[in-house]
């Protein structure tokens, strides 16, 4: 009986390539026999990937069947030369089943053998720190400069490795290609791949001699000074990124920088999202009959706030446009765009009455305060 090459993949007649190759990717990780899969299975659904893969292949399946001419006999038992996967021959599979299909064998089995030989620029390691600021700092943003140890562009040779003034010549090992072609041995058979020259880092140039200050590795662990600029609002636990400031690597891009803020508690003033809030204490009287009394805001200025009569403890007072700047991040500069100022009262009770003020007191009992 015909195999049915779409039931085999679990995909339907419809499917795309992309969902072809992915079926295949799941199935090939789940029945590999050097991941404990069975053989049979394993020679079954790659069968059936390089019928399907292949547009010309699949059309003639799709009209002939199994009976199509580049279809192979698939055999139970053990083939020439002890193949396990019986009468499949892969090393035409591996050619293109007689020559129609090409694909790259280390994208579809990189990650079974050792990850995707794909090119990629390289990047360097992220960093990230702690920096402690205080309470007033956040709030109102301000700059600080911190020393940091890392692997960063060399200075002599501006990271290309070579000795300043130096001859550059074409890397032997890749032919100047910055790849280097490697045989495989799996239980496929051989596959061919590809991966960065380690001679020459893939720029597949080599400076005839190298910088004597990083040895020819364009880069060199140092000391960097580097000033961090604190946007306003920033709270506790927030992350600033520093793109390309972290650790450099020859022939790629830097990694980033992460600063992670510690914002110091303060005496006074407590953050409630963009509002700032405090308590004030107040005299029995001055809650009684209201005053206006004195504060020092965040930013060092004095502010007069009025406390009207027979204000209850649990009642707050808001002074707006006080609290933390809201869009300062984005070069708003406007002081109104800021949160509020949240006042909450405290009765200040006295630790002795005078015979006076007793009496007083003792009049408002009367009244029935």
């Amino acid at each position: 009986m015909a195999k049915d090459y779409y039931n085999v993949l679990g995909v339907d007649k419809k499917a795309t390539q992309d969902d072809i190759k992915k079926a295949f990717r799941k199935l090939a990780h789940k029945h590999h026999p050097d991941k404990g899969g069975s053989d049979d299975t394993f020679k079954e659904i790659t069968e059936a990937y390089a019928v399907l893969s292949d547009e010309k292949k699949r059309r003639e399946y799709d009209t002939y069947g199994q009976a199509f001419a580049g279809a192979h006999s698939t055999g139970s038992g053990q083939g020439a030369q002890g193949n396990p996967f019986g009468g499949f021959d892969f090393s035409q599979f591996q050619q293109g089943f007689g020559g129609g299909v090409e694909f790259d064998m280390g994208d579809i089995f990189g990650d079974i053998f050792g990850g995707r030989q794909q090119s990629r620029t390289p990047r360097g390691r992220d960093i990230s720190i702690d920096l402690e600021v205080p309470f007033k700092d956040a709030v109102f943003g301000t700059e600080r400069t911190v020393l940091i140890n890392r692997v960063s562009a060399c200075n002599v040779c501006q990271g290309s490795g070579g000795k300043p003034g130096t001859e550059i010549t074409t890397c032997t090992t890749c032919n100047g290609s910055g790849r280097v072609h490697e045989m495989r041995n799996s239980i496929l058979g051989q596959f061919s791949s590809m991966r960065t020259c380690a001679v020459c880092d893939g720029t597949g140039k080599i400076p005839k001699e190298k910088c004597t200050e990083c040895r020819g590795h364009g880069v060199k662990r140092t000391e960097v000074e580097l000033r961090i600029t604190i946007p306003a609002g920033i709270d506790n636990g927030e992350m600033i990124r520093m793109p390309s400031q972290g650790e450099a690597v020859k022939t790629g891009i830097a990694g980033d920088l992460y600063v992670k803020m510690h914002v110091k508690p303060h005496m006074t003033f407590r953050r409630e999202g963009t509002n700032l809030v405090m308590r004030l204490p107040i005299k029995l009287t001055d809650a009684l009959l209201g005053t206006t009394v004195s504060i020092e805001s965040l930013e060092g200025k004095i502010l007069e706030v009025k406390i009207p009569p027979m204000k209850r403890a649990e009642e707050l007072l808001r002074v707006a446009g006080k609290g933390v700047p809201t869009g300062s991040r984005g070069g708003l500069s406007r002081a109104e765009s800021r949160g509020d100022l949240i006042i909450g009262l405290e009765m200040a009770l006295p630790h002795k009455l005078s015979s006076k003020a007793k009496k007083s007191v003792e009049d408002l009992r009367s009244e029935g305060l």
